[in-house]
């Protein structure tokens, strides 16, 4: 679907009234935001806490919570995950797995001094041409994955991440939208 599509669906939805102006910006700001191409990454229930920040290469150290059911919108508030469903308690807060295309990724959040820290594994090893899109509605920043396949990513606004993986030869893989605030 091109953008002036979408534009004209809006037209016509709206009839005889103009689509107001923020309306059409917030939905071409909506339709940038998508991966051409790309194959959903679903979520994976995680029952072990993967350690991707306690990992000596990533050298971070583990933070402690609960892990929310796969399938809710998630929320990370001050190092803890929160739906409106019961937590599981078997993994740490904002450690989130998604996988597609035979591939895995590992997410986990972190709220420091009001800004998202991410560090995550994919696996298996994405190769050495493969990189990492970590990105919120309003910046991306891209990452090279370690030998290990560890990245991280510090200084993100509170609000919506997802995480692409880009690797040469196949589509991106992308997960979906995580909603972290403080």
């Amino acid at each position: 679907m091109r953008e002036e599509y979408l534009l004209a669906a809006l037209r016509m939805g709206a009839g005889a009234d103009p689509v107001p102006e923020g309306v059409s910006a917030a939905a071409r700001a909506v339709f940038g935001l998508r991966v051409p191409g790309g194959v959903p990454a679903g979520p994976v229930d995680l029952p072990v806490p993967p350690g991707t920040r306690s990992s000596a290469e990533a050298g971070t150290a583990q933070i402690g919570a609960a892990q929310t059911e796969a399938g809710q919108t998630e929320a990370v508030e001050a190092g803890t995950a929160q739906t409106g469903a019961a937590q599981t308690g078997a993994a740490q807060a904002g450690v989130r797995r998604f996988s597609a295309d035979g591939l895995v990724i590992d997410v986990e959040t972190a709220v420091i001094g009001g800004r998202i820290e991410v560090a995550g594994q994919v696996s298996p090893v994405p190769g050495p041409d493969a990189r990492i899109e970590v990105r919120t509605p309003h910046i991306a920043k891209v990452r090279i994955p370690s030998g290990s396949g560890h990245f991280a990513v510090a200084g993100l606004p509170p609000g919506w991440l997802s995480v692409v993986c880009h690797r040469p030869g196949h589509p991106p893989v992308f997960t979906r939208w995580i909603h972290v605030h403080l």
